[in-house]
């Protein structure tokens, strides 16, 4: 019994210590003139991309939450993040800490029942746990990413209308991308407005698409952009490459909606063999199955 209550007061004092150093991790930033010269010395120079992964800053907390964190991870969760529209709330910094107190506070829990009931199957329940707890904040991430993938995906065809409608009524691209993003909303909206900024602040054009195609991940904009590029490459009118791919958008669109449709039937057999069928049979056959027993009974 003393056994057990010290590692119940082991395991709030490891929780008790973990909450404080969560906020500071949440509220200690390095000056901006130290995060400007850890940005330049990290800087590569042949390519201009930071060679030793994403840039992250922080308190002790969060260096500890970087070294603990394989640098393919570190990529990884960047990337997610790039896809899920850079939420303000959830910055890189505060997914790793994340990441580092959710499966420390599970680990401990799970320390503290395996003390209570020392198993295999505590223990092996315990490591699950621990293992969700680690993927957990990459989990919602992609989850937050495919859904705004969904939008962009939903909201593409329409914007290749209005951009083919102002290239033709004389706006050059450049000014109908901008018309367009200003007058819808969305997080194609906002891409295209990080776009041009891009583009403005000396980005090249090719780059800034590219940039533009790799972040949203969507198959229909990574093949605008490569027949915008093409189309900038050899010479050809813009307004009959937007018509093409508004077209042939349009027509893909159909084609999912067409995919979803046929699809209906066979999710709805599942349900239909477990759930409805068992019941329609003890209703239509109860009553005659009775009476067969109380007769031969």
């Amino acid at each position: 019994m003393g056994d057990i209550s010290t590692l119940i007061l082991v395991a709030a004092g490891l929780i008790a210590i973990a909450l404080p150093l969560l906020a500071y991790a949440f509220t200690a930033r390095t000056p901006a003139a130290r995060q400007e010269t850890l940005r330049n010395l990290n800087r590569d120079l042949h390519d201009g991309r930071v060679a030793s992964g994403p840039e992250v800053s922080g308190g002790g907390l969060v260096i500890l939450a970087k070294s603990l964190t394989p640098m393919a991870a570190v990529r990884w969760i960047d990337r997610l993040l790039s896809r899920a529209g850079r939420p303000a709330a959830w910055p890189l910094e505060r997914v790793l800490v994340s990441k580092l107190v959710l499966t420390a506070a599970v680990v401990a829990f799970g320390f503290l029942l395996t003390a209570t009931n020392p198993s295999p199957r505590m223990f092996a329940f315990a490591a699950v746990f621990a293992g969700l707890a680690w993927i957990t904040p990459e989990l919602l991430l992609y989850s937050r990413g495919q859904e705004r993938r969904q939008a962009i995906q939903e909201k593409l065809p329409d914007m290749m209308d209005q951009l083919t409608i102002s290239v033709e009524a004389g706006l050059g691209f450049e000014a109908a991308l901008g018309h367009v993003a200003r007058h819808s909303g969305g997080p194609l909206s906002d891409e295209l407005i990080r776009t041009l900024q891009d583009i403005q602040v000396g980005r090249p054009r090719r780059q800034a698409y590219s940039d533009l195609a790799e972040r949203t991940h969507v198959k229909d904009l990574g093949r605008f952009v490569r027949a915008l590029n093409q189309a900038e490459s050899n010479g050809i009118s813009i307004a009959r490459v937007l018509s093409t791919q508004a077209r042939e958008m349009r027509i893909k669109r159909r084609q999912r909606a067409e995919e979803k449709a046929m699809q209906i039937p066979v999710k709805v057999v599942f349900p239909l063999i477990l759930f409805i069928l068992p019941v329609l049979f003890i209703i239509v056959m109860g009553p005659g199955v009775l009476g067969i027993i109380e007769a031969f009974s």
